[in-house]
């Protein structure tokens, strides 16, 4: 099966937040470079670094099921080449008895290569100010 082609880095973003809520990996991995620099840093996380590295800590993340994501207030920078998309991430953390949701600040790095945009580096941090007031999470809990 060929690989998937994003023709721009928005069609690549959308891409890999529906990997994310679908829980698949493989669609997740067919947004990244295969370059052995590719890099992901999950919330109060280590550096991930190369595509064994991502793909191993995003099938530790999404072994349950998929993030349930919902991504706003993007900003975009972008040369031909190049384009780094911050966004802010709500992701639902908790269901019952009611919904909660941990925001994440998130950077999105895309490369333009031979065969269309691809992910290069996803940088995410607690988002600080835009806390759920109802949800208080451990230290420890991994966001994504």
């Amino acid at each position: 099966m060929p690989a998937a082609i994003f023709l721009s880095p928005e069609d690549a973003e959308h891409a890999y937040y529906e990997a994310l809520r679908a829980g698949d990996t493989d669609a997740l991995m067919a947004v990244w470079s295969e370059d052995e620099e590719i890099a992901c840093i999950h919330p109060s996380g280590p550096r991930h670094v190369g595509p064994a590295a991502v793909r191993t800590s995003w099938q530790q993340i999404l072994a349950n099921a998929g993030l349930q994501v919902t991504v706003s207030q993007l900003q975009v920078a972008r040369n031909p080449l190049c384009a780094v998309h911050s966004v802010l991430e709500q992701i639902q953390v908790e269901a019952r008895p009611q919904a909660r949701y941990a925001f994440v600040l998130a950077t999105n790095v895309y490369m333009k290569e031979a065969d269309g945009w691809r992910l290069v580096l996803h940088h995410a941090s607690p988002a600080i100010g835009h806390e759920d007031t109802g949800a208080q999470l451990a230290q420890t809990h991994r966001l994504h």
